[in-house]
């Protein structure tokens, strides 16, 4: 293990805590963990907009696809509560933790390959946030880009319905800078969350009136 790796609790199928290991081995054996995902939703124009945020190409899971619009590993003995330091960290949003809609709890399995399956209890949340995307401040080595989406038209992306989504933001060019752009997105640039990931988010956006 190398010393400066991360260690992550460690829980049974059932959520029982089991002890520390390292990030590696976390994915190496296919070990549950715990993780923070927050939804990003804007009502800065009339149709609600959710936040997809770019991963960076050098990330050991889903390199350079388009992802949930903040997330971070629990590190070991960090509570759910500290997860929302990661909103400072990638996007320089300054967020109380009750300020964040909880969605639930969401057990998702990803086997990688033979040698990295990703097992994570999520905790996921939604956050309103209506600033323009120039404002986020980006992460470097976590984030190379963050784009806005019709909420209604990832639901239907997520469900078949459409092959394509409109994708309007930023992303960090050659010089560093970030550069206006716009992408068309299929279910192949996003990391794969099975649709019943994405129902919790939408039917929590629905209760709290974030979205029709």
């Amino acid at each position: 293990m190398n010393k400066s790796e991360e260690m992550f609790d460690i829980y049974d199928e059932k959520m029982n805590w089991l002890g520390q290991a390292p990030r590696s081995e976390v994915h190496a054996k296919g070990l549950w963990h715990a993780t923070f995902q927050c939804w990003i939703v804007s009502l800065e124009s009339e149709e609600p907009a959710l936040l997809l945020q770019l991963r960076h190409p050098d990330k050991d899971l889903f390199p350079n696809l388009l992802d949930i619009s903040c997330a971070g590993h629990l590190a070991a003995g960090e509570t759910v509560q500290d997860g929302a330091r990661e909103m400072k960290e990638e996007l320089g949003l300054s967020v109380d933790f009750n300020e964040l809609v909880p969605c639930g709890l969401f057990a998702e399995e990803d086997l990688m390959s033979d040698h990295l399956i990703d097992r994570e209890f999520c905790h996921v949340f939604i956050y309103r946030c209506d600033q323009s995307l120039d404002k986020y401040v980006l992460q470097a080595d976590e984030v190379t880009g963050l784009f806005k989406v019709s909420a209604a038209g990832l639901e239907r992306l997520v469900h078949g319905e459409i092959e394509e989504l409109k994708a309007e933001g930023y992303r960090t060019g050659g010089n560093g800078q970030l550069e206006e752009t716009s992408l068309l997105v299929s279910l192949n640039d996003l990391v794969p969350h099975p649709a019943a990931y994405y129902d919790l988010v939408f039917q929590t956006l629905r209760k709290h009136a974030l979205f029709v």
